[in-house]
């Protein structure tokens, strides 16, 4: 398995997740473009690939919901680069953000909020895919991988929440769920020059309310949450030639939460 001579982008890279999937690229010798909302943070994730791995980074700090910034990132990473070879849909609104009308009961969540996730889960892996087609086809082993979520393939259940501070946004689950046909559409329609995949995660450990944790690992084959490098294998492979005859498929990793 090895990426070197490639170049990644990844949406969200400075979060948790996208933290954990750059340094896998990188660590097989892919440069990787640190893409996320907060420019300090962005420098600083490609700061850590470089001085880990030796490799290339470019931090590229703009807002998922503006397309004009979105559709101007595969000009950014060709001039630095001259190249793209993968593309990964990461960042996400997630289920505690803070956004009012988000993660709320239903009767309480709100519409802005609503179109704010499906700008930043869905329509942006849309325009990135959109705009970095022609690029992705033009180095020979283009692959796009959008990172979905259980919730996109399963109904959630909110015994898990009861008494918590945690929410599940119908947004959420909506816009991972669209993001996963989305895969499949462009599977076949950015064929045979580019493969489209799509990791879908389960939950992640980060220090959720402990009854949340001891119901959702109760609930978990596997008997844990998560951690982000649980990811890493993942994204490799799709990433790889290791598969490239893999195309319109959704790699699960969730510890068995969705094989019951």
């Amino acid at each position: 398995m090895d990426l070197r001579g490639r170049v990644a982008v990844v949406t969200g890279g400075a979060g948790h997740i996208g933290r954990a999937v750059s340094a896998a690229l990188a660590e097989l010798g892919a440069s990787v473009c640190v893409l996320d909302l907060d420019a300090d943070q962005c420098a600083a994730a490609a700061r850590q690939l470089v001085a880990d791995y030796e490799t290339s980074a470019l931090p590229l700090a703009i807002d998922l919901s503006d397309e004009s910034q979105v559709r101007g990132v595969c000009d950014a990473v060709l001039r630095r680069f001259d190249r793209l070879d993968v593309l990964v849909n990461c960042a996400a609104l997630v289920g505690k953000s803070e956004l009012q009308g988000w993660a709320t009961p239903f009767a309480e969540q709100r519409t802005p909020a609503w179109r704010l996730a499906l700008e930043v889960n869905l329509t942006a892996p849309f325009a990135l895919a959109q705009s970095c087609a022609v690029a992705l086809a033009a180095s020979g082993r283009g692959s796009i991988i959008n990172v979905s979520s259980i919730y996109g393939l399963v109904g959630p259940d909110f015994r898990l929440y009861d008494g918590t501070r945690l929410g599940n946004p119908a947004a959420y689950a909506a816009s991972k769920g669209g993001l996963l046909q989305l895969t499949r559409w462009l599977a076949t329609a950015l064929a045979p020059r580019v493969r489209v995949n799509s990791l879908t995660p389960g939950g992640v450990l980060r220090g959720q309310d402990a009854t949340f944790q001891e119901r959702y690992v109760a609930r978990t084959p596997l008997g844990r949450m998560a951690t982000e490098e649980d990811f890493k294998g993942a994204a490799a492979y799709l990433a790889s030639d290791l598969s490239a005859y893999v195309t319109g498929q959704n790699l699960v990793v969730d510890g068995g939460w969705t094989a019951w």
